[in-house]
């Protein structure tokens, strides 16, 4: 896969993370017990925000893109554990995407790394 392929599909993950997230989290605001799914409304709240950030990073390749990704990722495990606490579709649909935002911002994050080192 060449660079602009690369760029271009991490660039997705995180959308496709954010679509996911914010997916949920309108479905669990209409959750009859609102208070236990909370931590996952919140959650889906900041990871969809941050992926939407990282997304822009990488598109205008940001100087901080590497600290950008590092903390997308972080973000997007917490969400994806969260989300994987619960049965329904919406949450595991979300828990995945964000193991693949996840995934794929630590890879952008090393191959960052590797290419600063190699200057």
């Amino acid at each position: 896969m060449n660079i602009t392929n690369k760029i271009v599909d991490e660039t997705q993950q995180c959308l496709d993370c954010m679509k996911a997230c914010n997916d949920c989290y309108d479905v669990c605001l209409k959750s009859k017990d609102v208070n236990m799914v909370a931590p996952c409304i919140r959650l889906d709240r900041e990871c969809a925000e941050i992926c939407a950030f990282t997304a822009g990073a990488i598109q205008r390749n940001s100087p901080f893109v590497n600290e950008v990704c590092k903390l997308c990722a972080e973000i997007c495990e917490e969400c994806g554990k969260e989300c994987a606490k619960h049965a329904e579709s919406h949450c595991r649909e979300c828990s995945d995407a964000c193991f693949k935002c996840a995934e794929a911002c630590y890879k952008m994050t090393e191959e960052t790394c590797s290419k600063k080192i190699l200057k």
